[in-house]
């Protein structure tokens, strides 16, 4: 294999990285081989075995290498690796199809297989939005808004639909303003586990919203229960529920984004059970391939999607090229059938107390804002901006991949990191925030 600086200066020549400039100084090293929760990095000057307690951006849930899905894909590859899905169809995408109805909450029976998280929430916003014109264009004359109520602190993807519903403001595409659709915002929910009065608060605050845009609204989208891109940031289960009886009661879809949260992260299967919720659209994607391929899906039922077969158009006016590839379906319904049997319920509840043992005490340290934790992520907030480099080296150093950014170091690890695994992020973590609050201390002398 090549060495690891050549291959570092090669990928300088010509590749982008995510949320970098075209030649970046923030590619750390070459990923040579990973298994189970743990990847063998070269940085050019040493090779080092670090947990990845990122699950690659949360979605590597069943770890690398993992048996069931690496002979899921090995058969399915010796039959056929892509077909279009315009007038065909196949066994693999009918199967996960079953399997996604299976999981998903009762009555939610329609599923649409799209490329991509940010491509499937593509897809929600036109199906709201064309269901809304279906009833704006039918007899009945019903409602005509076409915008969408999002929170504040929003991250819903980084195609132009997905950018319009995440935070304009501390989101990361306030510059595409005007190239957006203009959407409506609600306040922040307050904090999970938060007392009923600020959520009353808050529910005060965003019913005026929602009163003052009523008539242009056809929708409410959400990250139910934590918001991830946007700050990870755990809200109140009963904001949530609040939320639901708003839709319902004004006549707006809820669309649930799951494509972090969903298939056990938060402690449930989905986040949206926290509240005991059943949105009228739910999106998901990520660990829905336990992070092999790359495919996501919008779920809905069959009536509303009923309402859109009879309204102008007569069809779901979406059809990606990939739709439905086979072998991102046969990595997902082997990934699903590992979730289908609840063996992640054990890890994660484990993940969630070696979090609690192993960062609580960061709560005392000067120049640490909060500590969070909820199912299987933890995030350590700061009071200042986190040195990215100094936070990634410092936790390479103790043998694990973070992937801070803003005011934050966190974790989403596999559930299948083990408890010494674990512990090793919880100290590589906890070096990173020491490091970051040194260098600020030492500044601010």
């Amino acid at each position: 294999m090549e060495h690891a600086t050549g291959l570092l200066a090669r990928d300088a020549e010509h590749l982008w990285h995510p949320y970098a400039p075209s030649k970046p100084s923030s590619v750390f090293a070459v990923v040579e081989e990973a298994s189970g929760s743990t990847l063998v990095l070269d940085d050019g000057k040493r090779r080092i075995e670090a947990v990845d307690a990122m699950a690659s951006w949360w979605c590597q849930l069943h770890g690398y290498r993992n048996p069931v899905l690496d002979e899921a894909l090995h058969t399915q590859v010796d039959r056929f690796s892509h077909v279009m899905f315009g007038g065909l169809t196949h066994e693999p995408a009918v199967r996960v199809a079953e399997q996604l109805v299976d999981l998903a909450p009762a009555g939610m029976n329609r599923v649409f297989l799209a490329d991509s998280g940010s491509v499937a929430m593509e897809v929600a916003l036109k199906f709201v939005r064309q269901v809304a014109i279906c009833r704006a264009s039918s007899s009945a004359g019903s409602r005509g808004g076409l915008r969408v109520a999002a929170l504040t602190g929003a991250y819903h993807g980084d195609t132009l639909g997905a950018m319009s519903v995440c935070d304009p403001g501390g989101g990361m595409h306030a510059m595409f303003a005007d190239s957006l659709p203009t959407q409506v915002f609600l306040p922040r929910p307050p904090r999970f586990g938060a007392e009923a009065y600020a959520v009353d608060a808050w529910s005060s605050a965003a019913a005026q919203v929602l009163d003052e845009h009523q008539d242009e609204l056809c929708a409410i989208v959400v990250e139910p229960v934590l918001q991830g891109a946007g700050g990870m940031w755990g809200w109140s289960p009963i904001a949530l529920a609040w939320l639901r009886a708003q839709a319902t009661e004004r006549g707006l879809l809820l669309v649930a984004d799951e494509i972090a949260t969903g298939f056990g992260r938060t402690g449930q299967l989905f986040a949206c059970d926290w509240a005991q919720v059943v949105p009228d659209v739910l999106v998901v994607g990520k660990s829905m391939t336990g992070g092999y391929l790359t495919q996501a899906a919008m779920i809905t039922t069959d009536a509303l999607a009923a309402e859109l077969d009879a309204g102008p158009g007569g069809a779901l006016m979406h059809g990606p090229t990939f739709m439905g590839n086979p072998l991102a379906c046969a990595a997902s319904s082997a990934s699903l059938g590992i979730i289908a049997s609840g063996a992640w319920r054990e890890p994660v509840a484990a993940i969630t107390d070696g979090f609690e043992r192993g960062l609580g005490g960061l709560r005392e340290v000067p120049g640490v804002r909060e500590v969070r934790v909820l199912g299987a992520t933890a995030a350590v907030q700061l009071q200042g901006a986190v040195d990215v480099p100094l936070a990634t080296r410092t936790a390479l150093d103790h043998g694990t991949w973070i992937r801070p950014f803003r005011d934050l170091v966190y974790a989403m690890p596999p559930f299948v990191i083990t408890p010494e695994e674990l512990d090793r992020v919880c100290g590589a973590i906890t070096a990173a925030v020491l490091a970051n609050v040194q260098r600020t201390t030492k500044e601010a002398a």
